[in-house]
């Protein structure tokens, strides 16, 4: 069986893929009804150092907008 991890992120994965307003609205409203029980989540080795990478970018203003980086991702997939 899967862990909850790996469930997890393949969840995640799919979700970025989704483009259709109506059926994310509908995963929103699924997931806002659903209890979530108040536990801390254990960060993976990973998730704690992309945290720090994050916050080092923030710190030397290695930043773009939101139309910066759909350009970004529009040329990269053009490479493809």
């Amino acid at each position: 069986m899967a862990s909850i991890d790996h469930i997890r992120n393949n969840v995640i994965d799919r979700l970025l893929a989704i483009s259709n307003n109506e059926y994310l609205l509908a995963l929103n409203k699924l997931v806002e009804n659903c209890p979530v029980a108040n536990e801390k989540i254990k960060l993976s080795t990973e998730q704690i150092l992309m945290l720090q990478m994050s916050e080092d970018d923030i710190r030397n203003n290695r930043l773009m907008n939101q139309q910066q980086l759909d350009k970004y991702d529009i040329e990269w997939l053009r490479e493809q």
